[in-house]
């Protein structure tokens, strides 16, 4: 299963929206050409995307000169789950319609590990909903994942093996 393009673009586009917000705290208008330059995102794909977080409250347009887009709330407000779901369908990890009732079986029954994937899809949707646009700006959403990737750089630029403890602050691991 993988997140769409759809909804990595956008939510890479307002955290580089909102991360000028968090460091200045100033919600000034920006620009897509700079964010479509910096993210390396087609503009005309990054309008397409905007049309969408406008339509559902998520950022406001501002024209003329020193326009541009601005978020609608402050990053602190605006959750992950709210852009994904304002540029694409909701995170699926079944095969079954979502709003037939019927399964994915040729029967029109509910596949043997249905509910394990339903329950997946569940989870996604709740992590996404507790992060928000300030989090990944500042950081705060490095978890065991993300603290493992980080003592394998820092082992790699120093040659030494990094130990991570319940301690550490970016690491929920617990030392063996």
């Amino acid at each position: 299963m993988k997140l769409g393009t759809k909804g990595r673009y956008a939510v890479m586009a307002m955290v580089d929206l909102a991360s000028s917000t968090v460091l200045t705290g100033k919600n000034n208008p920006m620009t897509l050409a700079n964010i479509a330059k910096r993210q390396e995102i087609s503009l005309s794909y990054l309008e397409q995307l905007f049309s969408r977080l406008r339509k559902a409250g998520l950022v406001k347009s501002v024209r003329g000169p020193g326009g541009g887009y601005m978020l609608a709330r402050t990053a602190d407000q605006l959750r992950i789950s709210d852009i994904v779901m304002a540029v694409e369908e909701p995170i699926r990890v079944t095969r079954c319609n979502p709003n037939s009732g019927a399964g994915c079986m040729p029967d029109g029954g509910r596949c043997v590990t249905h509910d394990l994937w339903e329950e997946l899809s569940n989870h996604i949707y709740l992590f996404l909903n507790t992060v928000s646009l300030e989090d990944v700006c500042a950081c705060r959403v490095l978890g065991a994942s993300g603290a493992l990737h980080a003592a394998q750089r820092n082992e790699q630029a120093d040659g030494q093996p990094q130990v991570l403890t319940s301690a550490s602050p970016a690491s929920p691991v617990a030392a063996k």
